[in-house]
């Protein structure tokens, strides 16, 4: 029998996310992954203004609820969020990977942001031995793609995948990621 792998999706930030945008990348992951995966989708609290006491609370009790072995995805400002809840308390979870999809980069070089700058030793914060992915759409026009290249100074053991004529939703399609979540899950097994 084949254990099912857990995956945490946190939903981008803005009126009507959860429903009418980022639905559509979690029904694509779902397809592309199919049954040997958990896909996990909670709803956030205020997702018009997201605030970064409410959100890392939310985040930080889904991880908690994961059992070991689980990904985290976090898309746009929850991949910001994540990246920083991640980095500001490791969680007690093991986790086989990370995955950011067109995540801006808050701080030095991206977007200002008082209430959740990521630390400038970003890589070193984040949970050792596990694979970091960024993820982002050359055609962005809502996070630049610049911000992948932030992302890339910060977390030097992650692997950036800049993929061409893609959006900030990467068009719904988030077969790229699956592919390699797949990969990456089956070679820590």
């Amino acid at each position: 029998m084949t254990a099912v792998t857990q995956i945490l999706f946190v939903q981008g930030a803005g009126p009507g996310t959860y429903d009418e945008w980022d639905s559509r990348m979690v029904d694509s992951l779902r397809r592309e992954l199919g049954d040997s995966y958990d896909v996990r989708y909670p709803r956030l609290p205020d997702e018009g203004d997201p605030r970064y006491a409410t959100w890392s609370a939310a985040v930080r009790r889904e991880i908690a609820a994961l059992g070991d072995g689980a990904v985290v995805i976090g898309h746009s400002v929850g991949g910001a969020i994540l990246a920083h809840v991640l980095a500001e308390r490791p969680p007690e979870r093991e986790l086989a990977l990370i995955v950011l999809v067109a995540a801006p980069f808050v701080g030095a070089g991206g977007w200002p942001g008082d209430d959740f700058e990521l630390p400038g030793d970003l890589g070193a914060r984040l949970p050792r031995d596990v694979p970091v992915r960024v993820f982002h759409g050359l055609g962005d026009e809502t996070v630049p793609p610049s911000h992948a290249d932030c992302y890339a100074r910060a977390l030097p053991q992650a692997l950036l995948y800049r993929l061409p004529g893609r959006d900030h939703q990467l068009d719904d399609d988030l077969g790229e990621v699956a592919r390699v979540i797949t990969r990456d899950v089956a070679s820590a097994r």
